[in-house]
């Protein structure tokens, strides 16, 4: 008899135990959000953000919120004047992070507009929301290059899987956009830490400019100071993206110079400048394919509140 009660009690720990188990582990799958799960839920930010209607997607009680570099109480700015996604969308994502990247077309009533999105997931609520926005409202010194929303679409190649075989590491995407700012800070025509595919084409703002590598061996983006407070948040490692923040100051002080072929030439920069961007680079075969970035005129040397080790002054 007491043989048996020892057995019920033995069985009963163990289910207690099992069931302890399972639900932990459930809990643990809860918390874990896989690459369909955060694209998910960037369409669904989408969705919220164009109805204006923050109960659309799973957003954290507390959010922190930027749009061009400014926090603000979370929703602000374009979420309440957003009129419509011309799109297709662009989505990225990094399970490590827990980041997902989404680069768009917007208009706000009649003001076309690209918009880069930076979110972070946290156990399927999003907790941090970034936006870089540009528009043709927002003039510089000189006007940031745009293109027409009604005729830009993304590159296919960004979001095309790599075969495992053909993938390189976190460090080494990291790297090769890394030696792409490294390039074009004091750009002087030499490639420092990437290499480039004959055919890498970058976009800015829907603005298409190939040959990348002829560009910056022409010695052309002389006039840039710095990159500085360069952040890479996101690695879509089956996709071979790295998606960065980051600075390009202009002092405004270089007035003529040449390029390597000897071509004169003279800065289009007069006053202290900077461009804030989101920007991400494709690489395949060890190579830069594709870029795609969205810039917007910012004031000189800002700072961005989501960098936490910003570069010294």
């Amino acid at each position: 008899m007491r043989h048996t009660a020892s057995k019920i009690r033995y069985l009963g720990a163990w289910s207690l135990l099992a069931s302890v188990a399972l639900l932990a582990a459930s809990t643990a799958r809860a918390a874990v959000c896989d690459k369909a799960c955060l694209e998910s839920i960037g369409d669904s930010y989408r969705a919220a953000y164009l109805k204006h209607d923050p109960k659309l997607a799973p957003f954290a009680k507390h959010v922190r919120f930027t749009e061009n570099n400014v926090e603000m109480q979370f929703p602000d700015a374009t979420w309440d004047t957003v009129t419509a996604e011309v799109g297709p969308a662009l989505t990225l994502s990094d399970t490590q992070t827990g980041n997902v990247g989404i680069y768009t077309t917007i208009l706000q009533n009649d003001t076309p507009g690209f918009l880069a999105v930076r979110l972070k997931v946290v156990r399927g609520q999003i907790t941090e929301v970034e936006h870089v926005i540009s528009t043709r409202r927002n003039l510089s010194a000189p006007p940031t290059p745009i293109g027409d929303i009604n005729e830009f679409r993304p590159d296919p190649d960004m979001v095309r899987v790599v075969p495992v075989a053909e993938r390189i590491s976190r460090a080494r995407l990291i790297a090769h956009a890394n030696g792409y700012f490294s390039t074009l800070q004091h750009n002087d025509g030499e490639i420092r830490g990437t290499r480039f595919s004959p055919d890498a084409t970058r976009y800015e703002n829907g603005m298409k400019f190939p040959e990348i590598e002829k560009g910056f061996k022409s010695g052309r983006y002389l006039f840039n100071e710095r990159v500085r407070d360069r952040d890479f948040f996101l690695v879509d490692e089956e996709r071979q993206v790295v998606m960065a923040r980051g600075y390009i100051d202009h002092k405004g002080v270089l007035d003529e110079y040449k390029l390597t072929d000897g071509t004169p030439q003279r800065s289009v920069f007069r006053e202290p400048q900077t461009w804030a961007f989101l920007e991400s680079f494709k690489v395949r075969n060890d190579m830069i394919v594709r870029v795609q970035a969205t810039f917007v005129g910012a004031p000189y040397y800002i700072r961005s509140p989501w960098t936490q080790h910003p570069d010294p002054r």
